[in-house]
């Protein structure tokens, strides 16, 4: 399992992921998660990955096959990021249709989702989710964030934090609180954590960061959370108890026969 997250603001994007990749509790590796295509001062292009990790590598393989061999139709030529969504889902179809009568056999899972994220000259940024099947949806002002993978964790910050007008910058304190809560609470998501900030309108991406495990500053602001929280914790006040509940009627009482006859 992995978590991937993209959060999209109206001054830029935030893309980051985990890189933890497990068969078991006896049995945990990394592999990367996040992608940077982009084409400085033409376009940028960021993916990351969750899923059957053999399938979301042959479908990045194709891509980079399309790539150095200067193929037609590709991350570098398509002209708009809704085609290159749907270029994507058409990879991820091919490669699905290629191994599911093996994999369904042996029953093991193979799907797997994509983030895209990005802009190409002439467009606006934005932010898609594909799926297996190769149909996708994008974020918008209303829903500014993304996820893939184990994604219950990282959501309640990301719920009562994010808006589409915060800075690029605060958007990527919220993403790395929501990797954070996560590992925190399951061990399948785990450094290191990669990330990437883009700014609108540069189509260069200058701001990416790398978290290991022990990272200083991912202690610091594990432990300054933590402490914010304790504290606004207590600094809640306290449930005004009632003295008593209000216990139900008797069967047989003439309340519940009005019910009845109400009936």
């Amino acid at each position: 399992m992995t978590y991937c997250l993209g959060i999209i603001t109206r001054t830029g994007l935030v893309m980051a992921a985990d890189s933890r990749t497990n068969a078991g509790v006896d049995y945990i590796s990394t592999y990367q998660k996040l992608f940077d295509f982009s084409v400085p001062g033409e376009r940028a292009i960021i993916l990351s990955s969750a899923g059957n990790l053999a399938m979301t590598q042959e479908v990045l393989t194709l891509m980079q096959r399309d790539l150095k061999g200067q193929a037609e139709i590709s991350l570098h030529t398509l002209p708009n990021m809704y085609e290159i969504a749907r270029y994507i889902g058409g990879k991820m179809r091919q490669v699905t249709d290629s191994n599911r009568q093996w994999l369904q056999q042996d029953q093991i899972d193979y799907q797997c989702t994509f983030l895209l994220g990005g802009q190409i000259r002439g467009e606006g940024h934005v932010l898609y989710l594909i799926y297996s099947q190769g149909n996708f949806l994008h974020a918008t002002p209303e829903t500014p964030f993304l996820q893939i993978g184990e994604t219950k964790y990282g959501k309640p910050i990301l719920d009562r934090t994010l808006n589409y007008e915060i800075s690029a910058t605060a958007a990527a304190k919220c993403a790395l609180l929501s990797l954070d809560s996560t590992m925190k609470s399951n061990i399948s998501v785990g450094p290191p954590f990669s990330m990437v900030m883009y700014e609108a309108d540069s189509f260069l991406v200058k701001h990416r960061a790398e978290f290991v495990l022990g990272d200083p500053f991912l202690v610091k602001v594990r432990k300054f959370w933590e402490t914010s929280l304790r504290q606004a914790f207590e600094a809640m006040p306290d449930i005004q108890w009632h003295e008593k509940l209000e216990h139900p009627a008797p069967m047989d009482s003439p309340a519940s026969e009005s019910v009845r006859d109400d009936r």
